[in-house]
C-alpha cells in the first residue's frame, strides 16, 4: 500500500475526531436528540445524528485524499446514494420517520447507486449449471441485498459504540477478504473500505460507553448502506463462497435481524414493532453490564471475522463443515440467552432428551 494512502488514512480519522464535536453541537441546536424512553437505555437525553461526522470525513478522504485512487463513475455514482442516505437519516433524527419512510429512503439510494455507479449483483454461479445472468432479477436482489443490510446494521445500534465498533471488525474484515482473498479486481474498493473504517475509529471514543453522541440514524443506516454496497462489489459474479463470507463477516446485524422477524412471526406481531429482545437487550437482562455487554457483542463479531477468513482457504468439504458448525453454534447461543423466547429453545431440548436417554441406558 502507497504511503500516500496510508496517510490519508490517518488523516481522515483525526478528520472525523475533529469534526464530531462540531456535529455535537449542531444535534443540540437542531433538535437531534435521542430522549429517554421505555425502550432506551440512555437516561438522559443525547445528540445523535453522530454519523454525519464519519459521512464528512469519509467524503472528504474519498473526493479529495484519494481521488485518484477510485474511478470517477464509481466515485460519484454512491456519493450520490450517501447523499440520499444521509438525508434520510437525518430527516429520522430530527423528526423521526415511520419505517415505510426509512424503507424508500434506503430504496432511492439504493436505486441511485444501481444505475449511476453500477453496483449490483449481475450473475450466479449454480453448481452443475455454471454461470447464470440473472438479467431482470439484478435490479430486486440487488435491492433487496442493500435493504436487509442497511436495516439489520440500523437495528444493532442499541448501546454506545455497538454498530461502530461492529461496523469496523466488519468492514476490516472485508477489506482484507476483499484485498487478498476474493480476487477483488480493482483495489479501490479496499482502499474505500478503510477510509470508512478510519472515519469510524476518529468517532469511536466519543461513541463508545459512556457516550458523548450517538451515531443516529444517520449513521447506522450510512454504515449499513455502505456495508451492503461495498459487499456487492465482491458479488459481481456470484458464487456460493463470495455469498456466504460477507454474510458471515456481517453475522451480528443478519443475526438479529433474522431472529426479530422470527420471534415477531412466532408472536404474531408486525415484522416492523419494536421490543426489547434484541441480542444487547437479551445480554444485558441475563445480568451483563453495558461496557460488558458490547465488549461480548465486538467478541462474536470477531468471531464470525476469523471463520470468514478460513472460507477462502478451505477446501469444499471445509467449507460445508464450517457452515453446518457455525449454524448450529449460533443456534446454540441464541437458544441459550433466549433471543427468540425463553421457552422457544428446540436444539437444547433435543441435546438434552438425548442425554437423558443415553446417561438413563448406562445407569441401567
Amino acid at each position: 500500500m502507497k504511503f500516500e494512502i496510508i496517510v490519508s488514512l490517518v488523516a481522515t480519522m483525526i478528520l472525523s475526531a475533529i469534526l464530531t464535536p462540531f456535529v455535537r453541537k449542531l444535534a443540540f441546536r437542531v433538535g437531534a436528540i435521542d430522549k429517554p424512553n421505555a425502550r432506551r437505555v440512555n437516561k438522559v437525553p443525547m445528540p445523535t445524528m453522530g454519523g454525519l461526522a464519519i459521512f464528512l470525513a469519509y467524503t472528504f478522504a474519498t473526493v479529495f485524499l484519494l481521488r485518484f485512487q477510485i474511478p470517477t463513475r464509481q466515485l460519484w455514482g454512491v456519493l450520490a446514494g450517501e447523499c440520499v442516505i444521509i438525508a434520510t437519516g437525518v430527516i429520522d433524527d430530527i423528526f423521526e420517520l415511520k419505517p415505510r419512510q426509512k424503507v424508500l429512503g434506503i430504496s432511492i439510494a439504493a436505486l441511485v447507486v444501481y444505475f449511476a455507479a453500477g453496483v449490483k449483483m449481475s450473475h450466479i454461479t449454480i453448481p452443475f449449471l455454471g454461470l447464470v445472468s440473472l438479467g431482470w432479477l439484478s435490479l430486486p436482489i440487488t435491492w433487496i441485498w442493500i435493504l436487509a443490510i442497511t436495516n439489520a446494521v440500523n437495528l444493532i445500534d442499541g448501546l454506545d459504540g455497538l454498530a461502530t465498533g461492529v461496523g469496523i471488525i466488519a468492514l476490516s474484515t472485508m477489506g482484507v477478504t476483499g484485498l487478498f482473498f476474493l480476487n477483488v479486481a480493482n483495489t479501490f474498493v479496499g482502499i474505500s473500505i478503510f477510509a470508512l473504517v478510519a472515519a469510524m475509529i476518529g468517532f469511536l471514543p466519543y461513541n463508545f460507553f459512556p457516550a458523548r453522541i450517538y451515531l443516529g440514524d444517520t449513521g447506522s443506516l450510512f454504515i449499513g448502506f455502505m456495508m451492503s454496497v461495498f459487499s456487492l462489489y465482491g458479488l459481481k459474479n456470484v458464487t456460493f463462497i463470495s455469498v456466504i463470507i460477507p454474510v458471515i463477516i456481517m453475522g451480528v446485524p443478519i443475526t438479529d435481524t433474522v431472529y426479530a422477524i422470527l420471534r415477531r412471526m412466532l408472536n404474531r406481531q408486525p415484522i416492523s414493532h419494536a421490543d426489547k429482545h434484541h441480542l444487547h437487550h437479551r445480554l444485558m437482562q441475563i445480568g451483563l453490564t453495558h461496557r460488558q455487554t458490547v465488549l461480548v457483542i465486538y467478541g462474536i463479531a470477531l468471531i464470525f471475522a476469523f471463520i470468514s477468513l478460513m472460507y477462502p482457504i478451505s477446501p469444499t468439504w471445509g467449507t460445508i463443515c464450517l457452515t453446518i458448525a457455525s449454524l448450529v453454534g449460533l443456534e446454540l447461543f441464541v437458544e441459550a440467552i433466549g433471543l427468540v423466547g425463553v421457552n422457544r429453545q428446540p436444539l437444547l431440548n433435543w441435546i438434552k432428551r438425548i442425554v437423558k436417554g443415553t446417561t438413563s441406558k448406562n445407569s441401567h
